[in-house]
């Protein structure tokens, strides 16, 4: 058992952890740029779900690089978004040249979501180690297999983060999954510091922990959550706070509870078991505006 103090989430902790303040003339730039990697032929919709929900969380502009073959659908599909078609191998892995394309979008990234719907994960990896070289300070959010790349690099230079479940970490400890049921703990804390990255170990109890031995632990998910695609929410929802200058660990516990409280939401006014991860995002903006209010930086103008 790990010394740790670990912080109870809640929404009420989130107040007393509050969002940054937007200005009344904050354009879409100044509330963060979000790129969403990720997406194949077969599991299309991960990114839609992901970028929608960064775009509930605040964030400013949605930018979604995916697979070729499906690029204009997605396009019809978020017309909020920029979406870039990557170019494919018949696997579903992404080409090397599709990241040195991404090169000048990823730098005026805010935060870099890289995972959800990809394929392939052997395949992907040299695509996904070289998306990393190009966000340089821009923090990321792994998810999915782009997690793999953790055996690759072994320790990160940069902000990032990653949200495995207990199948997933055991996976990228080359572990049993007993042994992370039998003390998340301690290996979520052993796997921030081994590789210099904040890391949400999810499941019905999610435990958060920093690079630092920080650590957070929010109780009471929702059964309803346990659907497809209610992970890519999740990613999104982080990777839209993290653009709003959010540091990695406060996004992830807002990101957390959010998702948690969109799924109470939903549990209350469709059905506990039944309502669908495309959902979830709806509810985020008055939950965050019920839970700290939407400050200003300053008073609206007159007239």
């Amino acid at each position: 058992m790990s010394s740790t103090r670990w912080v109870r989430l809640d929404a009420r902790a989130l107040r007393r952890w509050p969002l940054p303040g937007v200005s009344q003339d904050a354009d879409k730039e100044e509330r963060g740029r979000i790129v969403v990697v990720g997406g194949s032929r077969e599991i299309a919709g991960a990114v839609q779900l992901a970028g929608i929900a960064a775009l509930r969380a605040g964030a400013g502009k949605l930018v979604i690089a995916s697979a070729s073959g499906v690029a204009p659908a997605l396009g019809q599909a978020v017309p909020e978004a920029r979406v870039i078609p990557l170019p494919e191998r018949e696997a579903g892995s992404f080409e090397l040249r599709g990241a040195d394309a991404l090169a000048r979008t990823l730098a005026g990234a805010a935060a870099v979501l890289i995972g959800p719907g990809m394929m392939d994960p052997e395949g992907n990896l040299p695509f996904i180690a070289r998306v990393l070289e190009q966000c340089g300070e821009a923090p990321v959010v792994l998810d999915a297999c782009a997690m793999d790349v953790v055996q690759r690099l072994g320790r990160f230079r940069q902000p990032v983060l990653l949200t495995p479940h207990a199948g997933e970490m055991a996976h990228l400890l080359g572990i049993g999954k007993d042994q992370v049921l039998a003390d998340p703990e301690g290996i979520v804390l052993d796997a921030a510091r081994r590789w210099n990255a904040v890391v949400a170990l999810k499941g019905a109890t999610t435990l958060i922990a920093a690079p630092d031995g920080r650590g957070w632990r929010h109780e009471g998910g929702d059964p309803g959550l346990a659907t497809s695609g209610s992970g890519d929410v999740l990613a999104g929802l982080v990777a839209g706070f993290t653009a709003r200058q959010v540091p990695l660990e406060q996004a992830c516990a807002w990101g957390v509870v959010l998702h948690a409280l969109a799924g109470h939401s939903l549990g209350r006014h469709v059905a506990p078991l039944g309502f669908l991860a495309r959902e979830l995002p709806g509810p985020v903006p008055a939950l965050i505006q019920r839970i700290a209010g939407f400050r200003r930086s300053r008073a609206p103008r007159a007239g």
